[in-house]
């Protein structure tokens, strides 16, 4: 492809969800990425599609619409580019958040009963009523709250099937390609995308680098805070079915929303399809430094022991991790540049993108083509003063 109405840059969840809603709205769309498709912070992830761990705002509203378009989603891809191709191994399987003390029941509560005004199926449960839902669950539950709208998919085969669509469209996607920046016509509007020494004429670039995406604006001439923050995961050898679905522990839910710098480890369990179990969750703000901390892996193993006893002992057959787009106010940036006509971003939805993707791309494909949004994007302009900020020399 020599010209494209849009560049998108990054063949991650986010970049091939938007590349995906811009080609169906009829748009010949570009997708690079400097690595392999997928091979980045998408390839670390558990692949959660979450309403759980969401309070009612904003990004709430974005998770319960990509919640009701994924199977649609999945449904239209099958039909488009095969079975084979559009098999993302969906689970909605729900999920069990979890109290351990009595001091977490009534916070956990009470957020239940705002995302239940919210739209948000959330049962409360006693601790025989968790037990039952999740046998080998620790004695020590308090309460818990049952979402039967928490999902799973594989990240990777996610981003596969919607870049299908795309070249199933006439569009391209190519991997080892870096932009260096962009290219502007004499009124100031994105014109193109440098390429080394090649430039790619377009109408339109797209900035879905997830935790690059601030490395990228400053290239470009408008730079956004986005910043990394790293996670790992552990996952153990195959097991008979411990977990049924994705259980983790109350306090997650404040990790998720806080901005500390310094390590957090919070208790989250759940079962893939090949039987192994992912053991999660931690957030560091370490830059893009990927060295392995054991303490860090320590800590994963003993919250998971904690939340399921079964577990101790279990051989872990091998650790991964990733950096999570990160934004100061903990929203995604969603929209047109203002600085730049013609230069949209898509990033910063720190670990819930998996679950955000499609409802970020429908949202981009929307305001691009000037229809009326299902999502109010107001919250996810550029233009908000936690995200936007000066060139620095």
């Amino acid at each position: 492809m020599e010209t494209a109405d849009v560049v998108v840059i990054g063949a991650g969840i986010i970049g091939a969800a938007c590349a995906e809603a811009l080609s169906a709205a009829g748009m010949r769309v570009l997708v690079l990425d400097r690595g392999a498709p997928a091979g980045g912070t998408t390839a670390g992830g558990e692949g959660n599609v979450l309403l759980s761990d969401k309070a009612p705002g904003p990004e709430l509203e974005l998770a319960v619409a990509s919640r009701r378009r994924w199977p649609e989603l999945l449904e239209s891809l099958r039909a488009e580019v095969g079975d084979d191709l559009a098999d993302v191994e969906w689970e909605p399987k729900g999920g069990l958040v979890v109290a351990t003390d009595e001091d977490a029941v009534g916070p956990l509560g009470i957020l239940a009963e705002a995302q239940r005004v919210a739209g948000v199926e959330a049962i409360e449960l006693d601790p025989s009523a968790a037990r039952a839902m999740e046998p080998h669950l620790t004695e020590g539950v308090a309460g818990a709250v049952h979402y039967p709208g928490d999902a799973q998919l594989q990240p990777v085969l996610a981003a596969t099937a919607l870049l299908a669509a795309v070249r199933a469209r006439g569009g391209e996607v190519r991997g080892g390609a870096e932009a260096h920046g962009l290219v502007f016509d004499a009124f100031g509007s994105v014109s193109g995308v440098r390429l080394g020494d090649e430039t790619v004429p377009c109408g339109a670039v797209v900035n879905a680098c997830g935790p690059w995406a601030g490395h990228f604006s400053v290239a470009a001439g408008a730079p956004i805070e986005v910043l990394p923050r790293r996670g790992m995961v552990l996952v153990t050898a195959p097991l008979p079915q411990v977990v049924g679905r994705k259980v983790y522990a109350a306090d997650y839910v404040a990790a998720v929303s806080s901005s500390d710098v310094d390590l957090q480890v919070s208790s989250v369990v759940e079962s893939t399809a090949t039987g192994t179990v992912l053991i999660g969750s931690s957030r560091q703000r370490v830059g893009f430094d990927e060295a392995l901390e054991v303490e860090v892996l320590r800590r994963l193993a003993r919250s998971a022991v904690k939340l399921f006893p079964v577990l101790s002992g279990v051989p872990v057959m091998r650790t991964y991790g990733g950096f999570r787009p990160y934004t100061p106010d903990h929203l995604p940036v969603i929209g047109e540049d203002p600085r730049f006509p013609g230069l949209w971003h898509a990033s910063g939805h720190e670990g819930a993108g998996i679950g955000l993707a499609p409802a970020t791309g429908r949202l981009l494909a929307d305001l691009m083509c000037g229809r009326e949004p299902e999502v109010d994007p107001v919250r996810f302009r550029v233009d908000r003063p936690a995200v936007i900020a000066e060139v620095r020399t």
